[in-house]
């Protein structure tokens, strides 16, 4: 076998693993091998080290692998995955103003912020880390990530720190102008303060709705495709449901459907789910045979919105 660009890494003082299998880390319970994962001990352990990392090694940042796919022949390249030192959170309850770590799990960031009586409760609901909501500007419940976002601090595939505001990310529906393998270490939002007792019945509300109408006991990774009907921030919401994806799966027929162990959830068609011992394969062919069919049936070809990641097999 030849030899990797990853055979040498920097050193570091956080924890650097090699050939780590990346299954145990995703929500779909997929994936082969990476070359290395690291998790840095704070900024500065990061900016040494990626800023020494050769530029042929590919980076991917890992958050808590809610919305994503890793191939069966895993990841060439260092993923990195954000630690405790990464894990804070901090609220200006006068500005109703919260800066949290990129490793904070979105819903804990609703939860603090709404036990201080201020509103990101439509947070709650979204899986995964603020880092990757940003990355994803993800929303519900008519509210997006880009209508609280102020300001973001990320280190760049070369090791610089940058301080990023909301004309610099060019939101879109479920997109941002991240530059590409950076690493997103915090993040500030800005809401409105509102009873916490409301807020507090709100979020109860939202957990009950999903519970019910999505499979959140299942292995699944959330929404597999985009909606064509989504909006941005700036043309605000498209009201026309009919063309949510769920709506356009359902008319193709493919609610339920089935690749061995991979499925479309019979109770919400736009989630994926692995029913056993589903290989990522099996998940990204039924994902692209729904594609193909909803094109076939309404003449509109979804987007994938889980991140798919990895080779099909590592290449000898």
């Amino acid at each position: 076998m030849n030899n990797r660009a990853t055979d040498i890494l920097p050193s570091a003082q956080g924890k650097l693993r090699r050939n780590v299998l990346l299954s145990d880390m995703t929500w779909l319970g997929v994936g082969g091998v990476a070359d290395a994962i690291f998790r840095p001990t704070d900024i500065g352990d990061l900016v040494d080290f990626i800023s020494a990392l050769d530029p042929k090694i590919r980076v991917f940042v890992l958050g808590v692998g809610s919305n994503l796919i890793v191939r069966d022949g895993g990841f060439r390249g260092v993923v990195i995955r954000l630690g405790r030192a990464f894990n804070s959170i901090s609220v200006d309850t006068g500005t109703a103003t919260v800066t949290a770590g990129g490793a904070v799990l979105a819903a804990r960031l609703a939860q603090q912020a709404a036990s201080l009586g201020i509103d990101l409760t439509f947070l709650r609901t979204i899986p995964g880390t603020i880092g990757g909501a940003v990355r994803m500007n993800a929303g519900c419940y008519q509210r997006y990530l880009a209508d609280v976002f102020c300001n973001a601090r990320l280190v760049t595939r070369e090791g610089a720190i940058l301080s990023l505001v909301e004309s610099d990310l060019n939101f879109g529906y479920r997109t941002a102008d991240i530059p590409p393998e950076s690493v997103i270490v915090e993040v500030t939002l800005r809401s409105h303060s509102d009873s916490i007792n409301k807020l507090q019945e709100r979020m109860q509300k939202q957990v009950q709705h999903r519970r019910a109408t999505q499979p959140v006991s299942r292995r699944s990774a959330g929404s597999a495709f985009r909606n064509p009907a989504g909006h941005t921030s700036s043309e605000r919401r498209d009201e026309n449901h009919d063309r949510k994806a769920w709506k356009l799966i359902d008319a193709a027929g493919m609610r339920g459907a089935r690749r061995g162990d991979a499925q479309i959830s019979e109770q919400h068609s736009n989630f994926l789910i692995n029913t056993g011992n589903a290989s990522a394969a099996d998940l990204e062919k039924l994902g692209e045979e729904v594609r193909k069919k909803v094109y076939d049936s309404s003449g509109i070809m979804l987007e994938w919105e889980l991140i798919r990641v990895g080779d099909p097999i590592f290449p000898c």
